[in-house]
């Protein structure tokens, strides 16, 4: 499972496709996604993302800010570990589920994309006592794999339904984003996809300027 030759094959057959076609998200966000903001949102921002990915790790605190700065948007949040690149990515996926069982998603997400170290299964349990779980009942449920069914699923749908071929993979309202490269073109995105900017301030304006130096990039095969 979780195979990078499955995904550099579909990577090949959809090149043409992210180019000169409207890819539209196969799945609908539903219950049981995990999601931030109200589902009446005016835009939903969906990624497919994996715990070992640099690129999502740069991408987590901007996904962030813009909530933060933001109103109407709802983010989502999708599973596409890829274990031939990043060892321990189905296994921190599995360790979110494991926490979103004790209604700590979120806690366990942020945790993992603001740790830099390899995010072995001694790391894991770190960051979830860290986090505040049972964890007589983690390591019980890790031990058994009981989230492995569910985070292969997902990475499964990604590929074959989806078409992900990497990460992180946007999708806002609906539609792929395939032609974001900069931060402030997700924003921007974003605001014309129905969100709005809070109240201006001096440090609204700031933290826009900071947006200019970043630069969004795409875990590659």
């Amino acid at each position: 499972m979780y195979s990078g030759e499955n995904v550099l094959k579909l990577q090949k057959n959809n090149i043409m496709n992210d180019e000169h076609e409207i890819i539209r998200l196969a799945r609908p966000v539903d219950e049981s996604d995990h999601t931030l903001g109200l589902k009446s949102a005016a835009a939903t921002l969906v990624e497919y993302g994996d715990y070992e990915c640099p690129y999502c790790r740069e991408l987590h605190p901007l996904i962030q800010e813009i909530l933060k700065r933001t109103e109407g948007l709802r983010f989502v949040y999708r599973h596409f570990p890829i274990n031939n690149l990043h060892l321990h990515a189905a296994r921190a996926a599995e360790a979110v589920e494991a926490a979103s069982s004790q209604g700590r998603f979120w806690e366990m997400h942020n945790a993992l994309f603001e740790q830099e170290q390899t995010l072995d299964d001694k790391r894991l349990s770190r960051l979830a006592r860290k986090v505040g779980l049972d964890m007589e009942r983690y390591e019980r449920e890790m031990g058994k794999g009981d989230y492995r069914g569910k985070v292969e699923e997902d990475f499964k749908a990604a590929l074959y339904e989806e078409g992900v071929t990497g990460t992180p993979t946007l999708y806002l309202n609906g539609l792929r984003l395939s032609r974001i490269h900069s931060i402030e073109e997700l924003l921007s995105a974003v605001i014309e996809a129905g969100a709005s900017l809070k109240a201006d301030s001096h440090e609204q304006n700031s933290w826009l300027h900071r947006l200019r130096n970043f630069r969004l990039g795409m875990t590659r095969l």
